[in-house]
């Protein structure tokens, strides 16, 4: 089940700032930056396998008091800020989710075998010749 589904987004609190950048007297009286702050240890919608699973893998994304902070400084509009800083966190939130496929171990085909050890003995045999004729 996808984290949009499960209303993951009522617990992001929302902060704004005056972002920096191009812009003149607009940028310096308006508040576009939008700043997410989502703590996924005090969260009431993920297990707590994926919880785990979350501040394992996101450990350099989260700030000593527990938070994942995620800003958004893209657009001149708030909205706009808004949505970008959403979706950047819900990928991921999505990603540190995802579980790897367990690998399949393979065994070295016979003939690649045979080809590595014929290579290595006509390298040598040219090898051998060298040194006699020295």
């Amino acid at each position: 089940m996808k984290l949009r589904e499960r209303g993951i987004e009522e617990e992001f609190a929302f902060q704004t700032a005056r972002s920096g950048g191009k812009g003149g007297q607009h940028v310096n009286k308006v508040e576009t930056k939008v700043e997410i702050y989502f703590n996924p240890s005090a969260s009431e919608r993920l297990s707590e396998e994926e919880k785990v699973s979350i501040v394992k893998k996101l450990k350099s994304k989260i700030n000593s008091e527990g938070f994942i902070i995620v800003s958004s400084q893209k657009s001149r509009s708030q909205l706009t800020n808004k949505e970008d800083a959403i979706k950047k966190l819900l990928s991921f939130l999505e990603k540190a989710l995802l579980k790897p496929k367990p690998r399949k171990p393979t065994k070295i085909p016979a003939s690649v075998v045979a080809k590595r050890l014929t290579t290595k003995k006509i390298r040598s045999e040219i090898k051998r010749n060298r040194r006699i004729q020295e």
